[in-house]
């Protein structure tokens, strides 16, 4: 089955919103078995929609749509529909009535513009929208079935869940799966290499990678007989890949990295606290992000100044004077004070440069030193970042994380992933 992913919105076409809809109905698609050959986006322009949906119908034999269903003038979606089709506009009444009842809901009045998201094509069927206002719905357009979905992500999302993947799933002939393999610690370069080789030694095999800094995604895709046999073969093809990679593969597609950081840190039963200066909290933040987060973090301590880093953490004066706020002496001292006053199990400081200024020659912007604290020692990096200030912010988070992962996991730290030097400081 052959689907095109069309999407409608001016502000698409001017780059003022990124289109994550189109990238996850493909994953969605993908994962049914159907093969997405194109995604095309159009403005909110009545005549050229109406030209595309034409020209698109006998192409494919899906097309699945997102945008242009809401209530305000430059929502034309519909009513090109069934300008495309040769026929009227017609109230939905049970659409109409959902949507007066959602409007009440929120102690509002329906207006005539929130009706107007009840009018569908004749002939339609009407996708109830079980989150928000606007119905998608389906249309036989040519020779192909065409669905079409609100463009708010949560909305279109839903009724894809709810209504066109159970209309979908039975047509296809599922003969592919896709296992998605997340990684963090390597370039996507070695990723590659590490990977050299699969796709001759496994038939049907598709290898696809997405750098996402500082993350990189290996998709193992593999076609077979059925489902049931692509399915065994890529877990299997999986776990070969899983040896290669090592334990820089810290999960599969629905693992965030924070999560898998605490699951570490609760299967050990351990607590952690968080110490952190140029990074301004957002360890913290992405620790934060994980539902039950408060099982294992103890405290988050954001010391930008060397004031706070001296009152609430206990870094000497002596001790910043000598070697400054950017070294390993006082990335080490931040940590354990931080696991001293949160008595936990592991605490993890970060200190240094993010930029754009405030660099020198001997410690350029992108140096950050980054310690982690236990009751036998700490372990402290001195790493050097790339990019922008949020990138490097972002990458000194992970690599924070990931020593909290790897000690809790009893995984090895290897030159390879410390890209300057580590030294193992005894705890005084």
């Amino acid at each position: 089955m052959k689907v095109l992913v069309l999407s409608i919105g001016t502000e698409l076409t001017r780059g003022e919103l990124v289109n994550t809809n189109a990238t996850w109905l493909s994953e969605q698609l993908t994962e049914l078995g159907a093969e997405v050959v194109e995604h095309r986006t159009i403005a909110d322009d009545q005549p050229r929609i109406v030209e595309e949906l034409r020209e698109l119908a006998g192409r494919v034999d899906v097309i699945v749509s997102t945008g242009g269903l809401g209530p305000t003038t430059d929502d034309l979606t519909s009513a090109s529909v069934a300008e495309a089709l040769g026929v009227e506009l017609r109230t939905h009444l049970p659409s109409l009535e959902a949507i007066r009842r959602r409007y009440e809901a929120r102690g509002r009045a329906m207006t005539p513009a929130g009706a107007r998201m009840a009018e569908l094509p004749e002939g339609a069927i009407a996708l109830p929208n079980p989150v928000g206002t606007a119905p998608g719905f389906e249309v036989a357009l040519g020779g192909c079935v065409a669905f079409f979905l609100p463009g708010v992500p949560r909305e279109m999302q839903a009724i894809f869940r709810e209504s066109i993947a159970s209309r979908l799933a039975p047509k296809l002939a599922r003969t592919t799966h896709q296992i998605h393999l997340r990684t963090f610690g390597l370039p996507e370069s070695e990723v590659g290499e590490r990977l050299r080789g699969f796709e001759e030694r496994h038939a049907g095999l598709t290898v696809g990678y997405r750098a996402s800094t500082p993350e990189v995604e290996v998709k193992i895709h593999v076609r077979d007989v059925d489902g049931a046999s692509a399915e065994r073969r890529a877990r299997s093809i999986a776990e070969e890949a899983r040896t290669a990679l090592g334990d820089f593969v810290f999960g599969e597609r629905e693992d965030g990295f924070a999560a898998v950081v605490g699951e570490a840190l609760r299967s050990r039963g351990w607590s952690l606290a968080l110490a952190e200066s140029c990074t301004g909290g957002l360890v913290g933040q992405l620790v934060t992000a994980v539902a039950g987060s408060s099982d294992y973090l103890l405290l988050g301590a954001v010391t930008y100044s060397n004031g706070a880093k001296t009152s609430m953490l206990g870094v000497s004066q002596e001790l910043l004077r000598a070697y400054g706020a950017v070294s390993a002496e006082c990335a080490v001292a931040m940590a354990e004070g931080a696991r001293r006053l949160a008595d936990s199990d592991l605490a993890v400081s970060l200190t240094g440069i993010a930029g754009p200024g405030g660099g020198s020659e001997t410690k350029p912007v992108g140096t950050v030193w980054i310690a982690l604290s236990s009751a036998s020692e700490t372990v402290v990096t001195r790493q050097h970042f790339g990019g922008d200030r949020d990138l490097v912010r972002l990458q000194a988070a992970y690599v924070a994380l990931d020593l909290v992962r790897r000690a809790a996991l009893r995984l090895e730290v290897r030159e390879t992933w410390t890209t300057k030097e580590i030294q193992r400081l005894a705890r005084s």
